[in-house]
């Protein structure tokens, strides 16, 4: 089985070529570069992290030449699932996915708002996730 959770006689079924075809190109993209790895798609709320948000941040201008540096401290923290590094009047945008609504305000003052390198954050909750089309994992 490859690890895109088919195995190459599955995949290659579904595209219409031979398996071997399939694994050498397979093989092809990833070592192009193409393809960067698989991942598994954990749902959140199976392990106890049903409310998802995104959290828009502004650094203070006096930070933002340590942006790379906050981007990565926040990606290290268990409840962040992706960190974005933006162009326009936010600086970050992270994705998180906590246990319940205290613990979002708790990981908000902690790590974001208290942080004298914030400016600012905005707080939209995620009601749902709709994955584009030709995104989902195969």
């Amino acid at each position: 089985m490859s690890r895109s959770g088919y195995s190459d006689k599955e995949l290659a079924a579904l595209v219409g070529i031979a398996p071997s075809t399939c694994h050498a190109r397979v093989r092809a993209l990833r070592e192009s570069g193409v393809l960067r790895g698989f991942h598994a798609q954990v749902n959140p709320a199976a392990v106890g992290r049903g409310l998802q948000a995104m959290i828009a941040v502004r650094l203070q201008p006096s930070a933002r030449a340590r942006l790379s540096e906050v981007a990565h401290r926040l990606a290290q923290r268990p409840e962040v699932r992706d960190v974005y590094l933006l162009g326009g009047v936010d600086d970050v945008l992270v994705h998180v996915a906590v246990r319940d609504s205290p613990q979002l305000r708790a990981f908000v003052l902690e790590h974001l708002s208290t942080r004298p390198e914030v400016a600012h954050t905005q707080t939209s909750l995620v009601f749902e996730h709709v994955h584009a089309p030709g995104t989902a994992s195969i």
